[in-house]
């Protein structure tokens, strides 16, 4: 039998993920992998590089692979490598050492860049068909180069840059106010240094806030020391002469003339998927790589993508031709582990010829085994901001008011309550009384209820200002076990359960880190750490009740 031979383009966490889930397939002798990364290090979990870049986490606590466990198995592991150019008529991948891999699968996973911003003083590189043909070894696998004193934050060189201005006490100036550029503000701010936020919205986080929460945000932002400066497009970058003749970042310029000092300026506008690898190799391409649901290339059924590089596009005769195409890559974790997990899964099963090529890349032939299902489709994702005692969470378009009055949505009802005073928002939308969408800040435990009931598809109350009791100061967590019930979702990045932690903590793992290790709850965002740490503090509760050695409950017996 012939072993097929997989090429995986990209070692971040969603590659770590596929890695892994490959292991068992790759040591029986089923399959033949090899991994090219760009990194020289072992995959980490890019989440957490805003916690790395203020000192809060270390690299040890980020990392998500096991290249070691890899290469026993038999993986062929080519890190801190970049490929150059994929000959999808030879099937072969051509590294920058001159190599070439071959393969019958192909799988991209080379993740996103962030955006750089249209400013006067920062060189953008343009990477359509025509840039990549002409300067495809200054753009491929590349970042843009950026002048001193100006950064993202998606790699760990970076955050080296972040942590140096931290420790330093300089002043930070934040360009966007999404959930990561906020996450990164409020953790540099506690660590001790000047920041400010600009962006050109009414409030931060416009597309998972209404006007209501994000103006509740953006006051709760500015108690705990952040600047922000709203309504104000960034147009240019001065800079300032250094003693050794170089010049660095000195002020951000808006249009409406603000001149914004600083020392470091990170760029937080969002990400763009890395497509340029299958823009050469002609395969289509959108706002991500275009691929079906079964997670295969629209115009290569050898080639898959998975994670933040990956738009899932069903197609069909009238998008096949169309320029454009709806949706975008997820940008999300949790999503990403699943396609990987799935992916991971299909090839194992057609290695053990349980599942033919043509169901795996969505084939319309049924295998003589039976045909395998698509991933389930994702929901509309769960955000959550992190940050000291600063609570934002939200779901869905938040944006109908109370008094709307929709013809097309008859059964939408909006109920929403503010606290501007201390800091809290929480805003609900329900079609038919189930919960389709909410906005809540400062209102922790309201949230996660919101959570749990959107999560089931399940109905408010008719009163909907029950809810509220939830943060209130005479509630008691322990009286309502539906927060805590078995099947209750802790960790909505790897689907983890509130049972799933009870039994890690009776084996033996009574801490957040140890829970992240066995089930791998709270090793994505890590937005549910909180949650996790309440669970385990339950069950230590719960050991702590039962009767010990000598005094058993006639009903119960105890053994070592």
């Amino acid at each position: 039998m012939t072993v097929q031979r997989i090429v995986l383009l990209g070692y971040g966490p969603v590659g770590a993920r596929f890695v892994e889930e490959l292991l068992p397939a790759v040591a029986d002798g089923s399959l033949e992998l090899t991994v090219v990364g760009g990194e020289p290090v072992e995959a980490y979990n890019r989440v957490l590089v805003a916690e790395y870049a203020v000192g809060g986490t270390e690299l040890d606590a980020m990392l998500v692979g096991d290249r070691a466990a890899a290469e026993a198995a038999g993986v062929r592991m080519r890190l801190g490598v970049t490929a150059r150019a994929i000959d999808r008529d030879a099937r072969t991948v051509k590294l920058e050492t001159g190599e070439h891999l071959g393969y019958d699968r192909l799988v991209l996973a080379t993740g996103a860049r962030a955006n750089v911003p249209t400013l006067d003083g920062v060189e953008r590189r343009r990477r359509d068909l025509v840039s990549l043909e002409k300067y495809a070894d200054a753009l491929v696998g590349r970042d843009d180069e950026l002048p001193a004193g100006i950064t993202a934050l998606r790699d760990l060189a970076d955050a080296e840059r972040v942590l140096a201005a931290v420790r330093s006490r300089r002043r930070i100036i934040v360009l966007g106010a999404g959930v990561l550029g906020l996450e990164l503000a409020l953790a540099a701010a506690h660590a001790g240094a000047e920041v400010c936020v600009v962006h050109h919205g009414p409030h931060p986080m416009p597309r998972n806030l209404d006007r209501g929460a994000g103006l509740v945000l953006r006051a709760g932002l500015r108690r705990t020391g952040v600047t922000v400066v709203a309504n104000s497009r960034a147009e240019a970058v001065g800079f300032r002469d250094e003693a050794d003749g170089s010049r660095s970042f000195d002020q951000l310029v808006t249009a409406d003339g603000k001149q914004l000092r600083g020392d470091l300026l990170v760029l937080s506008c969002g990400v763009g998927a890395r497509t340029e690898l299958a823009t050469l190799a002609g395969l289509r391409t959108a706002s991500g790589i275009v691929v079906n649901p079964w997670l295969a290339s629209w115009s290569d059924p050898a080639v898959f993508a998975i994670g933040d590089c990956a738009q899932v596009v069903e197609r069909t005769e009238e998008n096949s031709l169309e320029r454009t195409l709806p949706g975008a890559p997820s940008g999300l974790i949790g999503p990403g582990w699943r396609q990987a997990d799935w992916l991971a899964a299909s090839f194992a099963a057609e290695a053990r010829g349980e599942a033919s090529a043509d169901s795996i890349a969505g084939g319309a032939g049924p295998s003589s085994h039976g045909e395998r299902t698509a991933p389930p489709a994702e929901r509309e994702p769960i955000v959550m901001l992190k940050a000291e005692h600063l609570d934002v969470v939200a779901v869905g378009d938040v944006g109908p008011e109370p008094w709307d009055e929709d013809p097309r949505n008859p059964q939408r009802r909006v109920a929403q309550w503010a606290d501007p005073e201390h800091h809290r928002y929480v805003k609900m939308v329900t079609e038919g009384g189930v919960l389709t969408a909410f906005a809540s800040v400062g209102m922790p435990r309201t949230a996660a209820e919101l959570t749990l009931l959107f999560e089931r598809r399940a109905e408010l109350p008719a009163d909907r200002s029950l809810l509220l009791r939830f943060d209130g100061p005479d509630d008691d967590p322990t009286a309502s076990g539906d927060a805590f019930a078995p099947t209750a979702t802790v960790c909505w990045c790897n689907g983890v359960t509130v049972e799933r932690i009870e039994a890690a903590a009776a084996s033996g793992s009574t801490t957040v880190e140890c829970v992240g290790r066995d089930t791998r709850a709270g090793t994505g965002c890590g937005g549910c750490k909180g949650r996790i740490a309440e669970v385990l503090a339950r069950a230590a509760a719960g050991a702590n009740d039962v009767a010990p050695i000598g005094e058993p409950d006639d009903a119960t017996s105890l053994t070592g």
